[in-house]
């Protein structure tokens, strides 16, 4: 039996949410979780664009970044965001060859205390990232990564055809021995 902590084992990627509003000291929780996560040389290469519902205006400006198949469940979430990577140590202005892998640990840790806190964060792929350069004025040398919507779930009964299915499977995972070697490339571990 996994002794995983329960906040990664029940985190998942809602695609159905309701229409209450998550405060601020709520959203701080979040990202102070996110500021907390390792990277290399500490340079926390990591930048969070977000817009709540209520600033209509904002919030639609990222929602239009989004894949219309992702436009078209999100719009229910309270936030959205998008994840920007730094790609140049300030230090030094050379290329952050880890600023992507640095962003994914922030993003880690932001969806499993998003779980403490009963919230769900869904990361998309599916937005155009240019799209939210431009829009967003994301600065050269920063590349937008993920864009998330952000909310407490809500019944899948709200959901219609493919979305419902997709939302009602069950979770699964690889068994470890699909990815974890031991030793060499291939050689499947016995733990």
């Amino acid at each position: 039996m996994s002794t995983v902590n329960e906040s990664i084992k029940n985190r998942y990627s809602a695609l159905s949410f309701s229409a209450k509003e998550i405060d601020e000291s709520t959203l701080k929780e979040l990202f102070e979780a996110a500021r907390w996560s390792a990277s290399c040389f500490n340079e926390q290469p990591w930048n969070f664009i977000f817009a709540s519902q209520s600033n209509k205006a904002n919030y639609d400006r990222i929602l239009n970044c989004l894949a219309p198949f992702n436009q078209a469940w999100a719009k229910s979430a309270p936030v959205l965001m998008i994840s920007v990577a730094s790609l140049k140590f300030t230090i030094n202005q050379k290329n952050n060859t880890h600023a992507i892998y640095d962003l994914g640990q922030a993003m880690a840790n932001l969806a499993i205390k998003s779980t403490d806190l009963g919230l769900s964060v869904h990361q998309m792929a599916g937005f155009d990232p240019n799209k939210a350069k431009q829009d967003l004025k994301i600065p050269d040398d920063f590349q937008a990564i993920c864009a998330s919507a952000i909310g407490y779930p809500d019944s899948t009964d709200k959901l219609d055809g493919e979305l419902k299915k997709r939302a009602e499977e069950p979770r699964s995972r690889k068994e470890l021995n699909d990815f974890v070697f031991e030793n060499l490339w291939g050689n499947t571990c016995k733990l």
